[in-house]
């Protein structure tokens, strides 16, 4: 089979389709499951009109809650409600079976938060940026 090679900064969706098909498919063998339909997650934070203000974002699959993203605007860190944020965001994975929920931040951003949360570091990667470190985090919640 004659290949080539492309890189692009606009994959298609059936590109990504036949990718995301194929490690699934490969994937089997050695779990000998399926990864579980991916389910989408977001825990809003929404001020007094219904306007999202900030929140987290992920998704479960293989017994897993990933938490892709989490902000809240300066004016309410420090207020409980980032710890609120977290603790609905874990009723979730149990309601959904999850056994843990993972997660990463940068040096510059909230490991301390999520280390008194209970989570913990399982990897880091230095200099990502350059001049700080990108941290893996996660916890068991059964």
């Amino acid at each position: 089979m004659k290949t080539s090679l492309l890189v692009t900064d606009a994959p298609g969706r059936a590109d990504e389709e036949v990718i995301l098909q194929g490690l699934i498919g490969f994937n089997r063998g050695p779990t000998g499951r399926e990864a579980g339909e991916l389910r989408p997650f977001a825990v809003l934070v929404r001020d007094e009109a219904r306007n999202t203000i900030g929140g987290a974002i992920g998704s479960s699959y293989y017994g897993w809650l990933a938490i892709d993203l989490l902000w809240l605007p300066a004016s309410l860190r420090g207020s409980g409600l980032g710890t609120q944020v977290m603790r609905l965001a874990e009723e979730e994975a149990r309601a959904r079976g999850c056994v843990g929920i993972r997660l990463d931040t940068y040096s510059f951003q909230a490991r301390g938060f999520y280390e008194k949360l209970g989570y913990a570091v399982f990897g880091t990667l230095p200099d990502h940026p350059p001049g700080h470190t990108r941290y893996w985090l996660a916890k068991r919640i059964r």
